[in-house]
């Protein structure tokens, strides 16, 4: 046994060198530990998705304006997103990079391209870290009233509520920063054993719920109140649910330089990842609908998952359930800033940011940038501080923050489309990795899925920019809240812009050389 354990240990430090190698190609040293096996892969990208956590915030956006067969959407989504999954799946094989995003952008299209990628990236990972951060809000209260340290009224929309949601999420901020600091071993630990708990939770819900069914599947086709006439209307913005929760996967792949074998791992990660979350998501959605105690007095509208939880499975299993939920939203923010990071560090190492000399070390003795995760700690507690003014206002950006995320999907996948029309090599059917491994190919089918992932993320990202009054200013009487989405990324872009030029004077060239990929020997 112990034989064994060695070897496998030399095997493993055989492929750390290889790896590093590889690095060095790329014009960049091995300064991150490398730690993370396979499992710790796939927790990076699960627990950035946190299906729990998105699923608890939002299951009542979708179920308000589609009814119960909203739940249908979900399946849709989830297809569109497994397309843009594979593409990032292939790229992960072939530049095994921290900063995933920023690194394909700037290789498939150009450096300017790939800042603007990654700078839309790392907004979205700030406003995501602190929308995470303040589902505690949903959870902690039911658990124990103990936990509403300000004020009487729990709910996330009163005044006591959103200040008790500021005080919760900044002390869990504060935490996970202190975690990202200490180094990548907690924190995978941390992750691993949250990702463990948050996928027992899930199952439990669904197996617990639908024992506790009240209907037959029967009422998944029921529109609920809307009319079919504008049914196709209603469901596109029940579609926000499922997009809104299926993202992130692609975190397995910003934590590449920390990840034994990672060209192997981790394109099989970024699909297992978000192939669980959405099954396991799908599940919870359905049994939600069919164990709900009312489908018509807007309780599950208003306040989602957690009060059918809290309803039916009354006392300590309820509890107990609960009690997963705040450990996988914790566990969520904690992966979504450690991604955030990874983006910050790899896109300062090229000397690309301001600040880049601290925000690119790296502790020998932690082997984490610890600079880069205080940076992203501090922008996500200050969108928190918004929380401090008009409720409407914080609720918008986080409506509005996964918009940007697929702007930035959109435009690595749709930079690859174009690499692939040319016929470029990187993409070549056969190609081997490193250790003489067939790496991750999509072959042939490569260019239509590419071309149907670009389809659909264009679609979505209009769908979910379109300035709906139903969606961003359901009171009314706010024409800045209705268009806050245009208005949020003109400004993520022209804020963009303006940084841009501050931090970049001359020409200007990412490190390190495209590495093309070796066609494998007949």
């Amino acid at each position: 046994m112990k034989g064994k354990m060695m070897e496998h240990t030399l095997i493993e430090q055989e492929q750390d060198v290889s790896e590093s190698r590889a690095l060095a190609s790329f014009g960049y040293q091995q300064q991150l530990h490398r730690k993370m096996g396979r499992f710790a892969s796939f927790a990076a990208g699960f627990s950035f998705i946190s299906v729990l956590t998105a699923v608890f915030q939002l299951a009542g956006l979708g179920f308000s304006f589609g009814g119960p067969a909203y739940v249908w959407t979900w399946p849709v989504v989830l297809g569109g997103q497994l397309l843009v999954a594979l593409c990032f799946a292939e790229l992960a094989a072939r530049y095994p990079l921290s900063g995933a995003i920023y690194q394909w952008a700037s290789r498939l299209a150009n450096p300017v391209f790939g800042w603007f990628a990654g700078w839309i990236m790392i907004i979205g990972q700030i406003v995501v870290m602190t929308s995470a951060a303040v589902a505690l809000q949903v959870v902690l209260p039911e658990i124990w009233s103990g936990f509403q340290l300000v004020g009487g009224d729990p709910s996330p929309t009163s005044s006591s509520g959103a200040h008790n949601a500021i005080l919760l999420a900044g002390i869990l901020m504060t935490l996970t920063t202190i975690v990202n600091v200490i180094g990548i071993k907690l924190m995978y630990i941390i992750n691993n054993c949250g990702v463990v708990s948050e996928i027992t939770g899930a199952v439990a819900i669904i197996i617990l719920l639908l024992v506790h069914s009240r209907r037959s599947g029967e009422v998944l086709a029921s529109t609920g109140t809307i009319d079919h006439a504008g049914y196709f209307g209603a469901l596109l913005c029940a579609s926000f649910t499922a997009a809104y929760v299926l993202v992130g996967f692609d975190s397995a792949s910003e934590m590449s330089e920390e990840t034994h074998n990672a060209r192997r791992i981790a394109p099989r990660t970024i699909l297992r990842a978000l192939s669980a979350a959405g099954v396991l998501g799908f599940g919870i959605i359905v049994v939600t609908v069919l164990a709900a105690p009312s489908l018509s007095d807007g309780r599950l509208a208003g306040e989602g998952p957690a009060y059918v939880v809290a309803t039916v499975l009354s006392g300590a299993t309820g509890k107990i359930l609960l009690i997963m939920v705040a450990i996988a939203i914790c566990v969520a923010t904690l992966a979504i800033q450690t991604a955030g990071s990874r983006m910050l560090f790899s896109m300062a190492r090229d000397r690309r940011t301001l600040f880049h000399a601290a925000l690119s070390r790296v502790p020998r003795r932690t082997g984490t940038p610890a600079a880069a995760a205080i940076a992203i700690g501090l922008g996500a507690i200050a969108v928190l501080l918004l929380n401090l003014g008009p409720q409407a206002a914080f609720v918008a950006m986080e409506s509005t923050c996964i918009i940007i995320i697929y702007l930035a999907y959109l435009m690595v996948t749709g930079a690859m489309l174009f690499n692939r029309l040319r016929g470029e090599a990187v993409f070549i059917a056969g190609a081997v990795d490193d250790h003489g491994q067939r790496a991750f190919s999509m072959g042939r089918a490569g260019l239509w899925v590419n071309v149907l992932a670009v389809g659909y993320g264009a679609a979505m990202f209009i769908n979910l920019i379109w300035p709906r009054q139903a969606i961003y200013d359901p009171q009314g009487g706010h024409w800045y809240l209705q268009y806050f989405p245009l208005v949020f990324t003109a400004g993520t872009l022209v804020v963009g812009a303006v940084l841009y030029s501050a931090v970049h004077r001359g020409p200007q060239q990412v490190h390190g050389t495209q590495w093309a990929m070796v066609p494998a020997a007949e």
